[in-house]
C-alpha cells in the first residue's frame, strides 16, 4: 500500500505540472479572441459550474464564521490572478509569465514573515534573495530583447504571485479543518455572481458570435474546467498525501512544461533569461528546504 501511496504522489504532481504547465499556453490561445475581462470571467464561470456540480452537497459544511475567510482565499486565490495573468499575457511570452509566477513559495516565505510572524531560516533568506536577483535578469534582460513587449506587465504577474502567497497563508491559518472541496467550491461560489457582472459588462455577448470568440472560449472552458477545477481538487490532495513542501514543488516543474509549449508556439527565451529561470528555481529550491 505504501508504495503505491508514494507513486501516486510523484503521478499527482507530474499530472499537475502538465495541467498548470499548459494554462499559460491556454491563456496565450483565448486572447486570441476575448480581452483579459473576458477570459479571466470565463475561467471563473466554467470552473465554478463544474465544482458546484460535483461540490455542491460540502457547502453547507463551512460555517458561517468562516465564510469570510473563503471569500477572501477567494479573492487573493483565483479572482484577482483570473485577470492579472491575462492581463500581462497581452504583452509578455507565456513562457516568462509561468517562470515568475514561480516566484510564489518564495513570496509566500517573505508574506509569512511580514504578516503572518512566521519564522526564517537563514538558507532560506539567501534563497529568497537568489530569487529576486534571477527575477530581475530574467525581466530586464526581456525588455532588452523584446523591445516590441512592454515588460512592465511582468509587474502584474508578480502581484498575482504574491496573491498566491496570501492565499496559501490564509488557508493555512484559517481554514486548516475544511474539506479541499468545501474550499474550492465555496471559492468559486462566491466568485459566480461577480464573474458573471464583470463578463457582461466587457462586451462579450456583443463578439459571442464571432468564430474566433468562440475558439477561444473552447480554450477558457478547458482552462477553466481542468486547469482551474481539476487541478484545484488534485493540489489539495496532493497537500494532504504529502506535505505542502512536496506540493508546492510542483512550482519547479510548471515553468518546464510551459517553455515547451512557448516553443511549439514560436516563443524563445534568451540565454540570459534561462540563466534567470534556473537562478530563480535554485532561489525557490533553496528557500523552501526545512
Amino acid at each position: 500500500m505504501m508504495m503505491i501511496a508514494k507513486q501516486l504522489k510523484w503521478i499527482l504532481l507530474a499530472v499537475l505540472a502538465l495541467i498548470w504547465g499548459s494554462s499559460f499556453i491556454l491563456i496565450k490561445k483565448g486572447l486570441v479572441g476575448l480581452n483579459p475581462y473576458q477570459l479571466g470571467s470565463l475561467r471563473m464561470i466554467f470552473a465554478a459550474i463544474f465544482l458546484l456540480i460535483i461540490g455542491f452537497k460540502s457547502l453547507p459544511k463551512i460555517p458561517l464564521h468562516q465564510w469570510k475567510f473563503v471569500a477572501l482565499t477567494a479573492l487573493f486565490g483565483t479572482f484577482i490572478p483570473a485577470y492579472l495573468f491575462a492581463m500581462a499575457q497581452t504583452q509578455i511570452d507565456s513562457s516568462v509569465s509561468s517562470i515568475l509566477n514561480s516566484l510564489t513559495p518564495l513570496n509566500t516565505l517573505i508574506l509569512g514573515f511580514l504578516a503572518f510572524g512566521l519564522q526564517f531560516k537563514r538558507t532560506q533568506i539567501i534563497g529568497v534573495i537568489i530569487g529576486l536577483i534571477g527575477t530581475a535578469l530574467l525581466i530586464l534582460n526581456g525588455a532588452m530583447h523584446h523591445p516590441d513587449q512592454n515588460y512592465y506587465y511582468a509587474i502584474l504577474v508578480l502581484i498575482a504571485s504574491v496573491c498566491y502567497a496570501t492565499n496559501v497563508n490564509l488557508i493555512k491559518k484559517y481554514l486548516a479543518d475544511l474539506s479541499p472541496l468545501s474550499i474550492s467550491t465555496g471559492n468559486f461560489t462566491v466568485m459566480l455572481i461577480p464573474a458573471i457582472i464583470i463578463l457582461s459588462f466587457s462586451g462579450f455577448f456583443e463578439v459571442s458570435h464571432q468564430i474566433e470568440v468562440q475558439n477561444s472560449v473552447v480554450y477558457i472552458m478547458i482552462l477553466g474546467i481542468v486547469g482551474t477545477g481539476i487541478a484545484n481538487l488534485l493540489f489539495f490532495k496532493l497537500i494532504q498525501m504529502s506535505s505542502p513542501v512536496f506540493a508546492t514543488s510542483v512550482t519547479y516543474l510548471i515553468p518546464v512544461v510551459a517553455f515547451f509549449w512557448g516553443l511549439l508556439d514560436n516563443e524563445m527565451l534568451t540565454p540570459v533569461q534561462f540563466i534567470g529561470a534556473f537562478i530563480i528555481l535554485f532561489g525557490v529550491y533553496l528557500s523552501s528546504k526545512k
